[in-house]
């Protein structure tokens, strides 16, 4: 499925999402919101799909919003703006919380909310030219889609509190020593691909359980408590059957998994 701003693709089990805006280093407006809330729901709805991709077009990643196609919020209301903020922050809380694991090819800017759907992701990785940007506070805002939540759960408070209250940029060699990303690779899309593919090749419950266990928000105690309950859920997978008869067996396991 190929949108105005928005293209999908699904091969092989994996969907890849690619913001496709190459004219404003892919920068979003209102409809290219519009069109990542309706194919990441798509892809999280789809049983085919075992891992999505979010990236953008000519190995860019999201620059923010384009100002230049966005109204005058000022003139327009907090209702009419807490409406369009709320719809990026669907984006962001889709990525995070939906079953599906998601990763973040980032090859150029990301920038603002486009640096938030980055963190977003449970996985993230970045080329040499990859630029990480919290920069609200250089124009008179705040994180307004989840920023100042998610960073300091990925890199620590104290670097998290540097880079939102400074607006710093991060290149991608700093992104990788604060832990923001695993490494620097030459192809971000192909490596992205790669670990999706490995994620797709694991049992499908487990995975979507882990990433929920990670999503929440309540006590220690909760936790444990629904780790009880998916770890039930997972012993009685016919996936996990297969799994430990192929570790006794010395050898791969067979899940019907796409391969094209």
């Amino acid at each position: 499925m190929t949108g105005e701003d928005v293209r999908y693709d699904v091969d092989g089990g994996i969907a890849t999402v690619t913001i496709d805006r190459p004219a404003v280093r892919n920068a979003f407006r209102e409809a290219t919101v519009a069109e990542l809330n309706e194919v990441l729901a798509r892809a999280d709805a789809d049983d085919d799909v075992y891992a999505i991709v979010l990236t953008g077009s000519e190995g860019g990643f999201c620059a923010g919003a384009d100002v230049g196609e966005m109204p005058d919020w000022s003139g327009m209301g907090e209702t009419a703006y807490g409406e369009f903020l709320s719809s990026v922050q669907a984006v962001v809380e889709k990525l995070r919380t939906n079953p599906t694991p998601t990763i973040a090819a980032v090859g150029g800017p990301a920038v603002g909310a486009g640096c938030d759907f980055a963190l977003a992701c449970d996985v993230r990785t970045a080329g040499p030219d990859a630029l990480f940007s919290e920069g609200f506070v250089s124009v008179g805002l705040v994180p307004g889609d989840g920023g100042a939540w998610l960073l300091p759960r990925l890199i620590g408070e104290g670097p998290a509190r540097e880079l939102l209250l400074t607006g710093r940029d991060v290149d991608a060699e700093r992104a990788a020593d604060l832990g923001l990303v695993a490494e620097v690779v030459a192809d971000p899309l192909a490596e992205a691909h790669s670990i999706a593919e490995e994620i797709r090749d694991k049992p499908r419950l487990a995975v979507r359980r882990t990433k929920a266990l990670l999503s929440e928000q309540g006590s220690f105690a909760d936790h444990c408590e629904s780790a009880i309950a998916y770890q039930w859920e997972c012993v009685t997978d016919p996936e996990h059957e297969e799994a430990v008869a192929a570790f006794r067996e010395r050898r791969d396991p067979d899940y019907d998994r796409p391969t094209e």
